[in-house]
């Protein structure tokens, strides 16, 4: 599999609401680089990522893009709070295990929505 591959296959765990296959992409020592700051750890990264696929209504996929060793997707979701929440991810993939990924995404509307 390219880092595409795994990444796609990532994605598409998380958005159908399956997380345990979606973490078998990820990394032991996976550093998630997020808007709230650094998470460190499969764990942790599953402790962030989880409750976010648990709301997820719908997802829509953009765009995908990959090299030997990055894949960089972008796409929109639908969640139980917020109706439109687009998001865009930067992966780097070492032996088919994601071991970085940036995520960018607008924490402004969720935090209204708790608010």
């Amino acid at each position: 599999m390219t880092p595409l591959d795994t990444v796609l296959a990532y994605y598409k765990a998380w958005t159908s609401h399956d997380f345990d296959l979606a973490m078998t992409y990820i990394g032991d020592d996976i550093t998630c680089h997020a808007p709230a700051g650094p998470i460190v750890g499969a764990e942790a990264f599953r402790a962030f990522m989880e409750p976010f696929s648990q709301i997820l209504r719908s997802s829509e996929l953009h765009a995908a893009f990959g090299d030997e060793t990055t894949a960089l997707l972008m796409y929109g979701t639908s969640t139980h709070p917020v109706a439109d929440a687009p998001g865009a991810e930067l992966h780097t993939v070492h032996d088919g295990k994601i071991s970085t990924l940036r995520i960018i995404f607008d924490r402004l509307p969720f935090e209204q929505a708790r608010g």
